[in-house]
């Protein structure tokens, strides 16, 4: 069996020795045997598994990454196929988002002297929603709904009895692209103002160039998947 040291390891993928410690520490890696004098011991397990962990962390994120290599070192396959899962229904959602997005663009641009965005644009219900229920709908909290709602992104109507938040139509579809454009790693009052100018029928240069570049990121995303999807699988054949 050939045996590895961690500065082995860590010079494939350009990182520290150090690095490499820590990702067995945390659990990462399955655990390394000892020398008499405390070395560790890698092997070829061990660099498969690093490899899958570092093409899992672009493909579903540092956290789920991290949770995928747990559960496959408890021998828990199923919930690491779930998280896998997850992260592409997420992608595919993301897209579906994206596309609809384009669709309101196109309609807009066709309809420039439109007073506001085509009602519906995104497929959302007619019905009004609570903040409960639009925060569920989009995976965030009730309080990141708020804070959009400070940042001028959402304008939600007020019920006249209850004086709680109501979101129609033309409110889910302001969600929708806001949460879109937060995955996207865009500021608050960035889109802000992509959103106003999506209500008002303006210019939508802006809007196409954020749509643009998350959609780069998409596809870099599903690259991602498929490469550690490869080296995933690599690892639990030698595992």
């Amino acid at each position: 069996m050939i045996t590895l040291r961690p500065t082995d390891l860590a010079r494939e993928h350009g990182i520290s020795a150090q690095a490499v410690r820590n990702y067995e520490r945390d659990g990462f890696l399955p655990p390394a045997e000892r020398t008499r004098s405390g070395y560790r011991i890698y092997t070829a397990v061990h660099a498969a598994a690093l490899r899958a962990f570092l093409a899992l962390v672009p493909a579903y994120g540092h956290a789920t990454g991290g949770q995928i290599m747990h559960a496959l070192h408890r021998d828990a396959l199923d919930d690491a196929l779930t998280l896998i899962d997850r992260g592409h229904h997420q992608l595919l959602r993301d897209r579906e988002t994206l596309d609809a997005v384009r669709k309101a663009v196109d309609h807009l641009t066709a309809a420039s002297d439109a007073a506001k965005a085509p009602a519906g644009a995104l497929a959302a219900p007619a019905e009004a929603r609570t903040i409960g229920e639009l925060a569920h709908r989009l995976g965030v909290t009730p309080a990141t709904l708020r804070k959009w709602e400070s940042a001028g992104i959402l304008v939600p109507a007020r019920d006249r009895v209850t004086g709680y938040r109501l979101f129609r139509a033309g409110d889910i579809r302001d969600a929708e692209l806001a949460h879109l454009l937060r995955r996207g790693g865009y500021p608050l009052d960035h889109i802000s103002t992509v959103v106003q100018r999506i209500r008002t029928a303006g210019g939508t240069d802006t809007l196409a160039d954020a749509l643009d570049d998350w959609q780069r990121k998409l596809t870099a995303r599903g690259l991602a998947m498929l490469g550690a999807s490869a080296l995933l699988d690599a690892y639990l054949r030698v595992r």
